[in-house]
């Protein structure tokens, strides 16, 4: 790169007190890129909570920590990278247009799929932002296609570079070594899923699928892993687990990346029915831990499902089933998806990509005069 460049980072995820895994891959990549000793500061939401009383607090003091930062260092920045589109994009743009700051905005799915769709007001500004942006990353294919052709969009200014994984963090280990380290039966046949316990994760179409798979797999054991974004829909899914006494489905509170890479070494599927998903990053950091993946044939998952996982169609209990049933049933399928898994998380290393995030950020140059 030429002239060390001076960034600013906004994000309405970042980790923080209340959740340490909230947006964890914006600040994976946050500290990757202060690693290579860039001046970088951030600017984020570290609120999970959803509530509207939550959502007008955080939004109202992440909008005047902007608006401080803006009068007060506004102009020290030759960069500014925004998190998803809205309304990250839209802050970056009072930069641009009153210091000549460059701006690189990266689309993580939610963005462009639901949130543009709010209305005519919400596409509006996220067609400006991204018309504007010197440069829009997109984490998937799918969602490059969607932002040159719906929104219009110069694909000379786009790339597809993912958040990556860390392959210090999630790495493999001896399977039975790692079911001792978190308490799991050697016995059973553990399915994992990992995420926001949220219904457009398609965790309904889960507990049905693992239902019909108990039957005839009586080993058969189901963890869910991730923070609880809705009480009612939390309460409808314990209520479900009750109600057709699934006693062996564990749910668990969200754990630190060291702790999550070890469970993902010891479950022997890992499971992601995602409704929709921009790239599907804990289905490679999964693969990146020698465990078969299993996953919704949905946005940036289908990438990544290619020879290293097993697809299906989703919001479909029965076909979920199935694909997980051909990966137990066959060891060779297993070995199959475990060394294809590892070519695709090797060419999604973390450090690779940020090679490529860098060489963005010098081709647009520096601030404009």
């Amino acid at each position: 790169m030429g002239k060390e460049k001076r960034v600013l980072v906004l994000s309405n995820m970042y980790p923080g007190k209340i959740s340490q895994t909230f947006g964890i891959f914006v600040k994976n990549q946050v500290e990757a890129i202060k690693d290579r000793g860039m001046d970088l500061d951030v600017v984020a939401v570290h609120d999970p909570r959803m509530g509207k009383p939550f959502v007008l607090k955080k939004y109202l003091l992440w909008l005047i920590r902007i608006l401080l930062v803006f009068l007060t260092k506004g102009r020290r920045y030759d960069l500014v990278h925004a998190h998803y589109v809205f309304p990250s994009g839209l802050f970056a743009l009072w930069f641009k247009k009153r210091f000549g700051t460059k701006i690189v905005v990266t689309a993580h799915g939610g963005d462009i799929d639901k949130m543009s769709k709010k209305g005519g007001f919400f596409f509006k500004k996220t067609k400006q932002i991204l018309q504007e942006a010197d440069y829009v990353v997109a984490v998937g294919e799918n969602l490059r296609r969607d932002i040159t052709e719906t929104f219009e969009v110069d694909e000379n200014k786009t790339a597809v570079i993912n958040m990556g994984v860390n392959r210090q963090v999630f790495q493999p280990m001896d399977k039975g070594q790692a079911k001792d380290a978190v308490g799991l039966s050697q016995e059973k046949f553990s399915l994992l899923f990992v995420g926001n316990l949220i219904k457009q994760k398609g965790l309904l179409e889960l507990l049905e699928a693992y239902k019909s798979l108990k039957q005839t797999n009586p080993h058969l054991e189901l963890h869910l892993m991730g923070p609880v974004k809705n009480e009612e829909f939390m309460n409808e899914m314990k209520h479900k687990i009750h109600e057709e006494a699934m006693k062996e489905v564990h749910i668990h509170p969200p754990k630190d990346q060291a702790e999550v890479a070890t469970w993902m070494a010891a479950a022997d599927v890992f499971v992601l029915p995602s409704h929709m998903e921009g790239f599907g990053l804990v289905a490679l950091e999964a693969m990146s831990c020698h465990t078969p993946v299993v996953g919704s044939d949905v946005g940036g998952l289908t990438y990544l499902l290619q020879d290293a996982g097993v697809p299906f169609e989703p919001k479909n209990a029965a076909s979920l089933a199935d694909a997980v049933e051909k990966v137990m049933n066959s060891e060779e399928l297993r070995a199959t998806l475990i060394e294809n898994g590892e070519r695709k998380a090797w060419e999604n290393d973390q450090e690779k990509l940020l090679d490529n995030l860098m060489d963005i950020y010098d081709r647009i140059g520096g601030k404009a005069q």
